[in-house]
């Protein structure tokens, strides 16, 4: 990363050589309830804090068994009261899943009750299922208005805009909330036609990935609405695992691994099973290739091996930040990547 890197919006500041944010996807462990996983997320957000990282984002998933996050600005409500100086947003909202105005709402409540710590993460995807897709009153195709409904977002915040009728967004109106858009291939036209912050992760190659980063960077074009950035501002995302050795590491990622490639499979992304249950299990080659695919093209390691492979990655990019996915079975262990990534990292605990 080069020292140039200057603030470009609220809440995106001259950086260190590294910096580093959380997504925490609330995945539920097999036999488990769901409250569980939502406690331990907001447990895992002070522990972030204390370790030094930026941000501590929440994701948004309907009808999944493995995830618990399905209303991540009710979510992010509780980490920003259990927190106090850290970022806290949404990695994100599905904005096709809902209203504008409603989304503009929820977030003018969060920013008008923690100022200058939230962030409003932005994807255009829809339900994961045909049945949950009707249950939203959703088709296929609604991400296809993405762009028309990224405007009309925006424009709730804006104190000169009106609704129809009249109507206004509050508290959302008037307030400056940093918003980011999360995006693969086309996503990223769409962020630089909107001069907003890109968030993206290499699902289909990193070659394609930085692809779309350079386009973006080449069509941004800033926005005049306050809170947006005056220059690109790139995360790319991604999973991290760290552990005393590079042996334990890629152990950490086999029960998401499994996880993606049973919903690849059977149509259903299932809770988290333990490491070792997993590679004992039986795999029909169908499931063998797609846990093989789910389990590449991740950093694990040692930490001094981890944060060489991510710096690397973050030089070949160009990021301004990275925000970790990382999950796995074992919540310690868990815990114990991050603490140590942070260490190796050099972030400033609390």
């Amino acid at each position: 990363m080069t020292a140039s890197r200057t603030a470009v919006a609220t809440g995106v500041t001259a950086a260190p050589a590294l910096r580093l944010s959380v997504l925490d996807r609330s995945r539920t462990r097999r036999g488990e309830e769901p409250a569980r996983a939502l406690r331990d997320t907001v447990a895992f957000a002070v522990e972030a804090e204390r370790l030094g990282y930026h941000r501590f984002w929440v994701s948004e998933h309907h009808g999944v068994p493995g995830v618990a996050g399905s209303a991540p600005t009710v979510l992010a409500a509780a980490v920003a009261a259990a927190t106090s100086r850290i970022r806290v947003g949404t990695g994100g909202v599905m904005l096709p899943n809902h209203q504008p105005l409603v989304v503009a709402e929820q977030f003018g409540v969060l920013a008008a009750l923690f100022p200058d710590r939230i962030d409003m993460g932005l994807g255009r995807s829809v339900g994961f299922t045909d049945g949950v897709r009707r249950a939203l009153g959703r088709e296929k195709d609604a991400a296809d208005r993405f762009p028309e409904q990224l405007a009309e977002l925006l424009s709730w915040f804006d104190p000169a805009a009106r609704g129809p009728g009249g109507v206004h967004a509050r508290p959302a109106e008037g307030l400056d909330v940093p918003a980011f858009v999360l995006a693969t291939g086309a996503g990223a036209d769409v962020a630089a036609r909107a001069g907003l912050p890109l968030v993206i992760a290499a699902v289909r190659g990193e070659e394609a990935m930085t692809a779309a980063i350079e386009r973006y960077r080449r069509d941004f074009r800033p926005a005049a609405r306050g809170g947006a950035p005056a220059r690109p501002y790139v995360v790319v995302s991604g999973t991290v695992a760290v552990a005393e050795s590079d042996e334990r590491a890629r152990a950490l990622l086999v029960p998401e691994a499994w996880s993606s490639a049973h919903s690849r499979t059977h149509g259903e992304f299932s809770p988290l099973e333990p490491a070792e249950e997993v590679l004992a299990r039986p795999m029909s080659p169908r499931e063998r290739t797609a846990f093989e695919q789910a389990l590449a093209g991740h950093i694990a390691g040692t930490p001094e091996r981890a944060v060489a492979a991510l710096t690397a990655l973050v030089e070949r990019t160009g990021a301004d930040e990275f925000l970790l996915t990382t999950s796995t079975y074992d919540r310690a262990e868990l815990l114990t990547s991050y603490r140590l990534l942070a260490g190796a990292a050099g972030l400033a605990r609390a």
